[in-house]
Parts: structure tokens; sequence; C-alpha cells
């Protein structure tokens, strides 16, 4: 069973740079604004958990 904190390397889509995110799995549908710990632009990140054990993440930059 999973935990209710992930973590999951994404890619910043500004710096390229591969970053750690903690994903809170008790959210099925998240998105919000995270800054890259790297370049520190904001980008956004949606999440989606379909199913247990299953992750979809996705960063974007900030205005799309």
């Amino acid at each position: 069973m999973m935990g209710q904190l992930e973590s999951r390397d994404i890619t910043c889509p500004y710096c390229w740079e591969t970053i750690t995110l903690t994903i809170d799995c008790s959210i099925s549908k998240q998105k919000y604004i995270e800054d890259c710990q790297v370049c520190c632009r904001p980008f956004t990140v949606s999440v989606e958990i379909p199913e247990v054990g299953v992750i979809f993440v996705r960063a974007a930059h900030e205005n799309e």
C-alpha cells in the first residue's frame, strides 16, 4: 500500500534540472504552483492519482 506521501522526480520546465517533489497521495487530483529548487522560477504542478500505486505528475510553465 502507498504511504500518504510519495516522492517523485520531475524536470523543471524552465531550467530542465531534475527536482524532487513530495506528493500528498490522500488527494486524487491536485494543481498548485511550486518554485524550482534550482532556478527559483514558479511552475504549475498537476497531479492525478487514478488508483492506488499510480501517480501522474506534470510540470508546466506557470502560464500554461
